[in-house]
């Protein structure tokens, strides 16, 4: 008889054994940045999540230092939208000053930008819109013209998250013409038309004021068209792949991190966390153990990179294991 259970008889002989483990370095934190002063606002939908003004990021700053998670990722929030998204590559835009912000005073973390017009527009689509048509080619230079004043202003890294066709080679060719060729991409590559987005619509106020983004973002039945969009960011010259929402998308993830020799980002997004959030408060599931559960999962199937909101709580909880 086999007998596998030899190896799982107490703690030690299963903590040697363990195949794959998760630390504060594996983790990025989403801060959503807005306009004004003074500013705290909690996301309703989000249980422990804040929008911050500019001026209470230390806030949020100081306990991100404090874990020894990598870095954040920035989500910007602007007091005007037009029909063109002008202030996501605004100099003096709110994310723009937010990244100068952290990196004056905060050098040691890792600052990650999202880049997408959908928090910027009037009509709240990640690109130019015509009529009820979302325009690819018209929104790939304004792409690359955000990426470019985020970069400048002093942003570690560039993450593209509209799901345009050619949009990392359009932003890799700006970076490395404006003298940024060390700034690496991650793509969200296999980004899902997904409903588990829904909460991060109310934090970063960016819901689609018509129809849905399925033009743009992948049909959720879909993995082949996943790998395919994945080789494509590769070839234009992205540095790190993203798979996104996480947990029902781990397939993908696995699939495509043992076919791409290339490091592999996953998104453990808004609806994700407020699901666990809403059972742990009701007192059906243990919080700790379930995010912990979930973490490792995402690393198993090939993740090199967690973006989660749960990353403070998780960096407290594997202190205590």
């Amino acid at each position: 008889m086999k007998r596998f259970r030899r190896l799982r008889k107490n703690a030690v002989i299963r903590n040697m054994m363990r195949e794959n483990s998760i630390a504060p370095v594996d983790f990025i934190y989403p801060i959503f940045v807005i306009e004004g002063e003074n500013i705290k606002n909690p996301v309703n939908s989000m249980p422990d999540i804040f929008q911050y003004s500019i001026d209470r990021l230390p806030e949020i700053l100081d306990k991100v230092k404090e874990s020894g998670i990598s870095g954040v990722m920035l989500f910007g929030i602007p007091d005007k939208k037009d029909e063109f998204g002008s202030c996501a590559y605004d100099d003096n835009g709110i994310t723009q000053r937010a990244v100068r912000f952290i990196k004056n005073n905060y050098p040691e973390i890792y600052c990650i930008v999202d880049v997408c017009l959908c928090e910027y527009t009037s009509h709240g689509h990640c690109g130019v819109v015509e009529g009820c048509e979302i325009l690819n080619d018209k929104t790939l230079p304004l792409l690359a013209k955000m990426a470019v004043s985020l970069a400048s202003a002093g942003a570690d890294m560039i993450a593209p998250s509209d799901m345009m066709d050619g949009r990392v080679e359009v932003i890799r060719s700006a970076l490395d013409t404006n003298g940024f060729e060390n700034i690496p991409i991650m793509s969200y590559s296999a980004k899902f038309a997904s409903a588990y987005y829904g909460p991060f619509r109310d934090a970063a106020q960016s819901a689609p004021g018509f129809g849905d983004r399925k033009s743009y973002q992948m049909d959720i039945a879909n993995g082949q068209e996943a790998l395919r969009e994945i080789e494509s960011d590769i070839d234009e010259g992205a540095d790190i792949v993203m798979v996104k929402p996480a947990l029902a998308y781990l397939d993908v993830l696995k699939e495509a991190a043992l076919t791409y020799n290339i490091p592999f980002a996953v998104y453990n997004v808004s609806g994700e966390y407020s699901m666990v959030k809403a059972a742990a408060a009701n007192g059906w599931i243990d919080e700790k153990r379930i995010v912990l559960e979930n973490l490792i999962a995402m690393k198993r199937a090939g993740a090199k990179i967690i973006i989660t909101y749960h990353a403070l709580d998780a960096v407290k909880w594997l202190k205590e294991v």
